[in-house]
């Protein structure tokens, strides 16, 4: 149980860092009345390439960055603990690649929020639950899609303000780092009956002992460590002998 804690609390860490960043750069907005807008994406300027780095820290009032916050630690805790191995470059993936395309693609305005990676990595925890099939993961998916369902409808241009071209690309990006890392982190385990015979899945460990050729006739055998020689004496009859 203690473990369990002590894992659930190290992957609020970076999750947190990420968050704690974000409202540093509201507040420090708030406190000198500047605002730091000229730093989102602006698509298909080379100057708002920059903002595929520090959008995501940036955001258009408390309200809006309160509504990133939350997810955000929630699907990111999720992210370093279920997929720990891979969390860092999942999370890069959704960053760059969803910041790379709005910024190749989206409308002509800056585009500011972590809500991208947000999309990302709603996406991303569903999906590689339901491609392992393990049921804590299928779990935590069911659960992602309760309480973030309705974030779909944030892929599609419903409102003027807000930017959906983010939300899509971060979404796409987020299906795409499940699929690329569908065979790492935790997989579901496989019964002895779901195991193919004639595949490298099953173990025995007496062929350690024997070379793998792909010649039947051509495997070693193993050669006996003790060998028990007998040795006959035949001792004539003594009568025939003498004859």
């Amino acid at each position: 149980m203690k473990a369990s804690l002590s894992s659930m609390l190290r992957s609020l860490i970076w999750p947190g860092v990420f968050v704690f960043i974000m409202w540093s750069a509201k507040l420090w907005e708030f406190m000198s009345h500047e605002y730091l807008v000229s730093y989102g994406v602006n698509p298909r300027e080379l100057s708002g390439l920059k903002g595929i780095l520090f959008s995501p820290f940036i955001h258009g009032d408390f309200k809006h960055l309160i509504s990133n916050s939350i997810p955000f630690l929630f699907l990111g805790a999720g992210l370093f603990y279920f997929y720990r191995s891979v969390a860092f470059r999942v999370i890069m993936i959704i960053w760059l690649m969803g910041g790379f395309w709005l910024w190749l693609a989206g409308r002509v305005s800056f585009h500011i929020g972590a809500s991208g990676i947000v999309y990302g990595l709603a996406f991303f925890l569903f999906l590689s639950g339901v491609f392992r099939k393990e049921r804590q993961l299928m779990a935590f998916s069911l659960l992602v899609a309760f309480l973030y369902g309705s974030l779909v409808w944030g892929i599609i241009p419903l409102e003027s303000g807000m930017s959906w071209e983010g939300h899509l690309f971060g979404a796409l990006a987020g299906i795409l780092a499940a699929i690329i890392y569908r065979n790492k982190g935790p997989q579901r385990k496989k019964y002895s009956w779901e195991i193919d015979p004639a595949s490298d899945d099953i173990w025995y460990p007496e062929m350690d002992e024997i070379s793998h050729t792909s010649n039947p006739d051509e495997v070693e055998q193993p050669t006996p460590s003790n060998n028990i020689n007998i040795v006959y004496h035949l001792k004539q009859d003594d009568k025939k002998q003498n004859e």
